[in-house]
């Protein structure tokens, strides 16, 4: 990984959880205005807006919660109480620090979450699965979080959906483990974003915890 200041280039070049721990430690502090602002990053928005419209409901768990973007959202529409996941300590400082949270598990989604077995009612997560971070095999480890009947959130990366697995994993994990699943594709940037990945799409998928 370059060490160059962070950016959305070095963030799609990730390639292991080493990586990503050093790059949101370096991004953390600034994360909020040299990327999401300034990027018109609203994929965050779409996801929590979506978890709620599908009647999802606390306590939640939102993994890779970086700085509180997605956390934030949700609080604002009433949703609580909620705890943070991620890999990154630095992230989770900074999530901490707006009083959205109730708990901050610092964690590598590849390796489990920490956490007691149907411990959530809903699960959130955005802009986590996508190249170079999370792969789909993450997905156990969220369901086995998730209460029975919990609804869960997630962006996936539209470019990736069916390279990385997540479309295969996703109809391998409806025959047993999850229902209702719907797909919902929304931008993942504003209108006044720029750059390569302006025009780039995400997949919302929603589904229950069977």
């Amino acid at each position: 990984m370059s060490d160059d200041a962070p950016d959305l280039k070095t963030a799609y070049a990730l390639n292991t959880p080493q990586e990503s721990k050093r790059l949101y430690a370096q991004w953390a502090g600034d994360y909020d205005q040299s990327f999401a602002a300034r990027e018109d990053y609203h994929l965050h928005i779409h996801t929590a807006r979506a978890f709620v419209a599908a009647g999802g409901q606390g306590p939640v768990l939102d993994v890779g919660a970086g700085t509180g973007l997605c956390g934030g959202v949700l609080a604002e529409l009433g949703v609580g109480p909620i705890d943070a996941t991620d890999i990154s300590a630095e992230m989770l400082d900074q999530a901490m620090s707006k009083d959205i949270y109730r708990d901050a598990i610092e964690a590598d989604l590849n390796l489990g979450i920490p956490v007691q077995r149907e411990s959530y009612s809903g699960i959130v997560s955005s802009g986590t699965f996508t190249t170079g971070h999370v792969g789909p095999d993450a997905l156990d480890a969220l369901l086995r979080v998730a209460r029975h009947g919990a609804q869960i959130a997630l962006s996936i990366n539209a470019k990736h959906y069916e390279s990385a697995g997540f479309s295969a994993k996703l109809e391998h994990l409806a025959k047993t483990r999850i229902q209702s699943l719907t797909l919902k594709e929304t931008r993942i940037y504003g209108d006044l974003a720029a750059g390569e990945h302006r025009d780039d799409l995400a997949l919302i998928a929603l589904f229950e915890k069977a």
